[in-house]
């Protein structure tokens, strides 16, 4: 089970983009991840007319590694670690450390 997931709001705490916050939109290994709007680049573009792709210069979200990143806990307004927890039926389920709340509950 994985501390962050697709889908998950979370807060940039280290790197250029340090205090942004976005949602995440794919993992890309077991240890990167890609944040909506968050390590943005300028990617120069070769036009493709096979694919049907304009060349040019484009925006895109480049990977970030999951160290860098923490989830973001709503009640506190601030970025928060992450654990796991059994409940009595004996599923596991992720909680915020700070409050022991579980998280998207």
């Amino acid at each position: 089970m994985d501390k962050i997931r697709k889908g998950d709001e979370i807060v940039v705490i280290a790197g250029k983009d340090k205090g942004k916050r976005g949602t995440i939109v794919t993992r890309v290994d077991a240890e990167h991840v890609v944040v909506e709007g968050v390590n943005r680049v300028k990617k120069h573009v070769k036009p493709n007319p096979v694919k049907g792709v304009v060349g040019g210069v484009v925006d895109k979200d480049m990977p970030l590694h999951v160290s860098n990143v923490s989830l973001y806990n709503p009640t506190t307004q601030k970025a928060d670690r992450v654990g796991f927890k059994q409940l009595e039926d004996g599923t596991k389920v992720r909680i915020f450390r700070s409050s022991g709340e579980q998280v998207g509950a």
